[in-house]
Protein backbone atom coordinates (compact mmCIF):
# COMPACT_ATOMS: atom_id res chain seq x y z
CA UNK A 1 0.00 0.00 0.00
CA UNK A 2 2.23 2.41 0.82
CA UNK A 3 4.87 1.68 -2.09
CA UNK A 4 2.25 2.20 -4.49
CA UNK A 5 1.27 5.73 -3.00
CA UNK A 6 4.16 6.98 -2.18
CA UNK A 7 6.69 5.19 -4.21
CA UNK A 8 8.97 3.94 -1.74
CA UNK A 9 8.85 1.34 0.48
CA UNK A 10 7.24 2.20 4.19
CA UNK A 11 10.92 2.19 6.14
CA UNK A 12 12.08 4.80 3.52
CA UNK A 13 8.65 6.79 3.68
CA UNK A 14 9.11 7.01 7.62
CA UNK A 15 12.48 7.69 7.96
CA UNK A 16 13.34 9.51 5.28
CA UNK A 17 10.32 11.88 4.27
CA UNK A 18 8.21 11.77 7.65
CA UNK A 19 11.85 12.35 10.00
CA UNK A 20 14.20 14.17 8.30
CA UNK A 21 12.87 15.82 5.95
CA UNK A 22 9.53 16.57 7.98
CA UNK A 23 12.01 17.87 10.86
CA UNK A 24 12.79 20.56 8.21
CA UNK A 25 9.32 21.10 7.35
CA UNK A 26 8.45 21.09 10.72
CA UNK A 27 11.17 24.02 11.43
CA UNK A 28 9.97 25.56 8.25
CA UNK A 29 6.38 26.32 9.78
CA UNK A 30 8.14 27.15 13.02
CA UNK A 31 10.04 29.98 11.39
CA UNK A 32 7.33 31.60 9.39
CA UNK A 33 5.59 31.67 12.21
CA UNK A 34 8.06 33.51 14.50
CA UNK A 35 8.83 35.94 11.38
CA UNK A 36 4.76 36.74 11.57
CA UNK A 37 5.02 35.37 7.90
CA UNK A 38 1.59 34.14 6.34
CA UNK A 39 1.20 30.45 6.29
CA UNK A 40 1.72 30.30 2.49
CA UNK A 41 4.96 30.90 3.24
CA UNK A 42 5.24 27.73 5.57
CA UNK A 43 3.45 26.18 2.19
CA UNK A 44 6.13 27.25 -0.10
CA UNK A 45 8.72 25.86 2.15
CA UNK A 46 6.99 22.24 2.05
CA UNK A 47 6.75 22.41 -1.85
CA UNK A 48 10.30 22.68 -2.02
CA UNK A 49 11.40 20.69 0.41
CA UNK A 50 9.17 17.63 -1.56
CA UNK A 51 11.42 18.39 -4.43
CA UNK A 52 14.50 17.83 -2.00
CA UNK A 53 12.74 14.37 -0.78
CA UNK A 54 11.95 13.04 -3.88
CA UNK A 55 15.94 13.90 -5.00
CA UNK A 56 16.82 11.83 -1.29
CA UNK A 57 14.54 8.73 -2.51
CA UNK A 58 16.07 9.07 -5.88
CA UNK A 59 19.54 9.53 -4.94
CA UNK A 60 19.63 7.06 -1.77
CA UNK A 61 17.14 4.52 -2.45
CA UNK A 62 17.03 4.31 -6.10
CA UNK A 63 13.38 5.65 -6.23
CA UNK A 64 12.16 7.48 -9.42
CA UNK A 65 13.50 11.58 -9.75
CA UNK A 66 10.18 12.36 -11.79
CA UNK A 67 7.58 10.95 -10.30
CA UNK A 68 4.26 13.24 -10.18
CA UNK A 69 2.00 11.14 -7.41
CA UNK A 70 5.20 10.37 -5.37
CA UNK A 71 6.10 14.07 -5.36
CA UNK A 72 2.56 15.49 -4.50
CA UNK A 73 1.91 12.65 -1.39
CA UNK A 74 5.05 13.62 -0.11
CA UNK A 75 4.37 17.06 -0.30
CA UNK A 76 1.24 16.67 0.80
CA UNK A 77 2.69 14.97 4.48
CA UNK A 78 5.37 17.73 4.32
CA UNK A 79 2.62 20.84 3.79
CA UNK A 80 0.46 19.32 6.76
CA UNK A 81 3.49 18.92 9.24
CA UNK A 82 4.61 22.35 8.15
CA UNK A 83 0.91 23.61 8.82
CA UNK A 84 0.61 22.31 12.05
CA UNK A 85 3.77 23.81 13.56
CA UNK A 86 2.92 27.12 11.84
CA UNK A 87 -0.68 26.99 13.84
CA UNK A 88 1.08 25.66 17.16
CA UNK A 89 3.73 28.07 16.71
CA UNK A 90 1.30 31.09 16.46
CA UNK A 91 -1.08 30.16 18.94
CA UNK A 92 1.96 30.12 21.46
CA UNK A 93 3.37 33.19 20.19
CA UNK A 94 0.22 34.91 20.60
CA UNK A 95 -1.00 34.24 23.59
CA UNK A 96 2.75 34.82 24.97
CA UNK A 97 3.37 38.01 23.20
CA UNK A 98 -0.23 39.89 24.36
CA UNK A 99 -1.15 37.75 27.37
CA UNK A 100 -3.79 40.99 27.88
CA UNK A 101 -5.57 40.16 25.12
CA UNK A 102 -5.75 36.58 24.40
CA UNK A 103 -5.97 33.56 25.95
CA UNK A 104 -5.17 29.77 24.77
CA UNK A 105 -7.90 27.35 23.90
CA UNK A 106 -6.16 24.52 22.42
CA UNK A 107 -3.12 23.64 21.18
CA UNK A 108 -3.67 25.64 17.50
CA UNK A 109 -6.28 27.84 18.92
CA UNK A 110 -6.68 30.90 21.28
CA UNK A 111 -9.40 33.21 21.56
CA UNK A 112 -9.77 37.38 22.95
CA UNK A 113 -10.00 37.74 26.35
CA UNK A 114 -13.05 39.26 27.43
CA UNK A 115 -13.43 41.77 30.71
CA UNK A 116 -16.61 40.82 33.08
CA UNK A 117 -18.82 43.50 33.37
CA UNK A 118 -17.66 45.67 30.67
CA UNK A 119 -18.27 45.53 26.61
CA UNK A 120 -16.34 45.58 23.62
CA UNK A 121 -14.99 48.51 22.51
CA UNK A 122 -17.06 47.63 18.99
CA UNK A 123 -20.13 47.24 20.89
CA UNK A 124 -20.53 50.65 23.32
CA UNK A 125 -22.66 52.66 22.06
CA UNK A 126 -25.03 50.49 19.97
CA UNK A 127 -27.39 50.32 22.44
CA UNK A 128 -27.77 54.20 23.29
CA UNK A 129 -31.36 55.05 21.97
CA UNK A 130 -31.74 58.13 19.83
CA UNK A 131 -35.00 59.36 21.31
Amino acid sequence: MIQSLFGVSAPVFFGLTVLLVGGCAFMAGQAAAIAWKPAAVALLHAALLGGADRFLVYGLFGGSLWSLPGYLSHTAVLAAIALSAYRLTLARRMVAQYPWLYRRTGPFTWEERTVTGHQPAATRGAAKSTG
